[in-house]
């Protein structure tokens, strides 16, 4: 899930169930944690300050080639029991749940298995691409990128109000396609870049159509190799309901005070596929990114290829590769992707000129406006302004 309607969100707040919590346990810290990491007692105290300020719970990782791993954690697992945030936690992932899917189908490109400038009706099932406006319009690379022009299915207010109304519903693939039949493209595919989570949907249904399964390849291709035992996938229909997994919490009504919403967030994300729906503990997302930029997980063309950018239509600068944003911070440029959802917030990225990797997720929602929303992005800045000095 990327966007909501806030004024739905509070209209419908009602329905959102705020009474569960999910099992959280204190867990083992890594025995790769540099202690004598240089940035350690200042990345440790924006963390403390930021949990003192209300934020539920906040935890970084960070890897650099000279010092090696660090990571460290503040505020609470969950609020109710008073268990600490620990690094060793699983945080949702959200939206760079992107990154792994585009780099599982990108492995089946290097393969000659998918065309990239191929329409998706190649590749796509008749019965889901018939559900699309103009699928034959629309190629592999243009989801990629974000260049599709298919309207983004987490915005549309139908699938927002069915969801608030009924928080514990379970939605398939083709139920979120739905929601785009009979709707008409947003512009020209391949004209500009519009996020919408839709393309990354869709993504995993062509890889899930030439593969067989993309949450396998992904097990197998991406996270035994690299042995990142503490990303979890769509691997059992259970795989979210395990202690370690952070509780997920909501700040409904904009007003500094959080409720939790850990049942909603689960089985929404248990839903999603490709676009999100991925939980890992810090360090496993900063190794996972790490492969990816050292060449260890695809081609170095095809890594150059994923940050093939296109322009961001409002400002002309570098915007979105294959599965990549392109962000800058005080004029350093950093690679990666960031997620947002009703009970987690997060950011995976790297900064070349300081060949340093970071990850930092916030056990509550960033998808809405309020007092602690706020809160969570000026976490995200101060990191990277003790990242970069």
């Amino acid at each position: 899930m990327k966007t909501l309607c806030l004024g739905l969100l509070l209209a419908l707040g009602a329905c959102t169930p705020v009474d569960f919590t999910a099992p959280a346990t204190t867990c083992a810290a890594p025995a790769i944690i540099n202690p004598s990491f240089s940035k350690a007692t200042a990345l440790r105290q924006v963390l403390q300050r930021y949990a003192a300020a209300g934020l539920p719970g906040c935890a970084v990782a960070v890897y650099s080639p000279t010092e090696g791993y660090w990571a460290d954690a503040a505020g609470f697992a969950q609020i109710e029991t008073r268990t600490p945030m620990q690094v060793c936690h699983l945080q949702y992932g959200q939206s760079v749940a992107k990154t792994y899917a585009a780099v599982a189908l990108l492995m089946l490109y290097e393969e000659g298995k998918v065309q990239l400038d191929a329409p998706i009706t190649e590749y796509l099932p008749a019965n889901l691409s018939r559900k699309l406006p103009d699928p034959e319009k629309i190629t592999v690379r243009m989801l990629l990128n974000h260049t599709s022009g298919l309207s983004d299915y987490a915005s549309n207010a139908d699938y927002i109000a069915y969801l608030l109304q009924h928080p514990r519903h379970r939605f398939s693939s083709a139920d979120y396609l739905d929601y785009l039949t009979g709707t008409k493209l947003e512009f020209e595919p391949g004209s500009k870049f519009n996020y919408s989570n839709t393309n990354y949907l869709l993504v995993a249904l062509i890889t899930d159509a030439i593969h067989g399964d993309h949450a396998r390849l992904i097990q197998e291709r991406i996270l035994a190799p690299l042995a990142l035992q503490s990303t979890f996938y769509h691997n059992t229909p259970s795989y979210l309901r395990q202690p370690d997994v952070v509780n997920s919490y909501f700040e409904r009504y904009g007003n500094g005070q959080v409720e939790n919403v850990s049942q909603m967030q689960q089985i929404n994300v248990e839903s999603l596929y490709g676009d999100d729906g991925l939980v890992a503990s810090p360090l496993d997302y900063v190794a996972f990114l790490r492969a990816l930029m050292e060449d260890r997980l695809l081609k170095p063309a095809t890594r150059q290829l994923m940050m093939s950018w296109v322009k961001d239509p409002e400002t002309g600068k570098p915007k979105y590769g294959m599965g990549l944003y392109h962000i800058e911070h005080q004029g350093h440029v950093a690679y990666g992707h960031g997620g947002a959802g009703l009970g987690a917030g997060c950011a995976l990225y790297y900064l070349p000129d300081k060949q340093l990797y970071f990850f930092l997720g916030v056990n509550m929602g960033t998808l809405t406006e309020g007092k602690l929303v706020s809160k969570t992005g000026e976490l995200r800045e101060a990191v990277l302004d003790e990242l970069i000095k």
